[in-house]
């Protein structure tokens, strides 16, 4: 299995349970998962009224990530005019951000990162020197 199709296995894994599968079956149906976390959404926005949240990613990755993942689950994503690249802004319930969104995010990002870092390496490796420990 290429490691792009593992990593993307991961991904779909970690949706799952942040989606609250409890099957097998469940966490390989990741359109039942992404249903499941709209209904969720849903509820909680008529239990707890949206508010305003503003993140802050430095690493671009992270920040498309993020981004893609609020749109996913039909959130809009913005900046207010002169805000730095590094900011994103969010209306959101809080309690979905804090439960769903959020975590997701960071177990996502986890992984992602994970990959990046080994496809990194391995380059670097191949093409500029196999010795990529940190500098003495």
């Amino acid at each position: 299995m290429p490691i792009e199709d593992e990593l993307l296995a991961r991904l779909r894994k970690i949706e799952a349970l942040m989606a609250g599968a409890g099957t097998a079956g469940e966490r390989e149906a990741a359109g039942a998962a992404l249903e499941r976390v709209k209904a969720r959404l849903a509820e909680q926005v008529r239990r707890d009224p949206p508010v305003e949240l503003q993140f802050s990613m430095s690493d671009a990755w992270s920040r498309q990530l993020f981004v893609a993942l609020c749109r996913r689950y039909g959130l809009k994503p913005y900046r207010y005019p002169r805000q730095k690249r590094t900011t994103v802004m969010l209306r959101v319930p809080r309690g979905f951000n804090d439960t769903v969104l959020w975590p997701e995010f960071i177990e996502l990002d986890r992984a992602l990162v994970a990959h990046l870092q080994g496809v990194t390496t391995r380059i670097i490796r191949g093409a500029v020197h196999a010795d990529t420990s940190e500098a003495e």
